[in-house]
């Protein structure tokens, strides 16, 4: 894929998942906060579904959507984005960029919504501050989509069981919020959605360049090809006025003067003589 068709992609992935997590916030914002039914039902089945295994499983699982397990893994991405080591030092500091400046937005927009949490009789594991959007499933979601770009940047076999694997991960964290009581559906899909905008949002900044800055053409993707300063397309026309040359003239030789229409001494033989008859003797 070029330059330009992932950055388009980008933008329409993301402009698309912003106006959902827009009007999905107005949603939850003109309910003040309350559950809606969706909610209701998905917390309802989770408390009547907790035998103690699948419970440490859950508890196992969403302990990887926060602390040090998602810089770790947002590190690895942009190892194996980099190609050099060069590139590969950028790419980790660009996704670690990413994942923080992510989560700080999603603090301030939660802050602002300030929707409670479900009740704490149902929780099954600790939690704290507002619900809207879940930072768990945030984190972890922004955090599978860097894997995700990384492997498909990198290419390769496996790449397309890798990402179907980080994806899994990334949608079972925030299930997981559900199911132990600590989130709505609602907050969960908040942070699905949250997560892919601001992602598209980063990747659009990435592969977006200004006109003056692109080494390929914008159109095609081919190499710009480099004026050559010995052609001649910028050189006058002739002068209309001028006279055509004579065609009887003969042509300049490669000196650039005109060949000599006298008989040259020949190399092997005396020159000719008018007086004498006969064959010339040898020089």
């Amino acid at each position: 894929m070029k330059r330009g068709d992932a950055a388009h992609l980008a933008v329409g992935c993301g402009l698309g998942a912003w106006a959902a997590f827009g009007l999905l916030t107005m949603v939850v914002a003109g309910h003040d906060g309350r559950p809606l039914s969706v909610d209701r039902a998905l917390l309802t089945w989770s408390l009547g579904h907790r035998p103690d295994g699948a419970v440490a499983f859950a508890h196992a699982l969403t302990t990887t959507g926060t602390g040090v397990v998602p810089y770790l893994l947002a590190a690895l991405a942009g190892i194996v984005a980099g190609r050099t080591r060069r590139r590969r030092a950028l790419a980790v500091v660009l996704c670690l960029a990413c994942l923080g400046a992510g989560q700080a937005l999603r603090y301030a927009v939660m802050a602002l919504v300030s929707r409670p949490r479900p009740p704490r009789a149902d929780w099954a594991t600790h939690a704290s501050g507002w619900a809207f959007p879940s930072g768990h499933t945030t984190t972890a979601a922004l955090t599978a989509g860097l894997l995700i770009v990384a492997v498909l940047v990198r290419g390769g076999r496996g790449g397309a069981p890798l990402a179907l694997v980080a994806g899994c991960w990334g949608a079972a964290v925030g299930l997981t919020r559900v199911y132990l009581g600590v989130h709505w559906f609602t907050d969960v899909l908040g942070g699905w959605l949250f997560a892919l905008g601001w992602l598209g949002l980063c990747l659009a900044a990435v592969t977006l360049r200004p006109p003056w800055q692109r080494p390929y053409d914008a159109v095609r993707g081919d190499p710009v090809p480099a004026e050559d300063p010995s052609s001649d397309a910028g050189d006058p026309p002739p002068d209309a006025g001028d006279p055509p040359p004579d065609a009887g003239d003969p042509p300049p030789d490669a000196a650039g003067g005109r060949t000599d229409t006298t008989r040259e001494p020949r190399e092997d033989h005396a020159a000719d003589d008018p007086g004498r008859r006969g064959r010339s003797r040898p020089a």
